[in-house]
């Protein structure tokens, strides 16, 4: 999920999406390159990314970077992924988990 929120707002290059997790996450998850690109390669034989061939001015990039975005698969998995996990929140929130305040262990 962390790769589907960091492609959802367009296409990024693998140290990018490294950068990008590890920024969401407040530093919580960091990918390194045996994890992501071995998720990347998952997810492209899913469906729910692919490499992309466009690239930024030569003068800007390298051009051993690989870029990717998220599929329209990929996409709509990201967005039931969303929903499943508001749900979740909502669920903790009523059981008053948010606050701590839930009784029993």
């Amino acid at each position: 999920m962390h790769i589907i929120v960091a492609l959802a707002g367009g296409e990024k290059h693998g140290w990018a999406i490294m950068r990008d997790v590890a920024d969401v996450s407040g530093g919580a998850v960091q990918m390194g390159p045996g994890t992501l690109y071995g998720s990347i390669k998952r997810m492209i034989d899913q469906g729910f990314l692919e490499e992309t061939d466009e690239r930024p001015d030569p003068a800007l990039d390298d051009e051993r970077r690989r870029y990717y975005r998220l599929t329209d698969l990929g996409r709509r998995v990201g967005v039931a992924e969303r929903d499943r996990l508001n749900r979740l929140l909502s669920a903790a929130d009523v059981r008053r988990l948010a606050l701590g305040l839930g009784g029993g262990t």
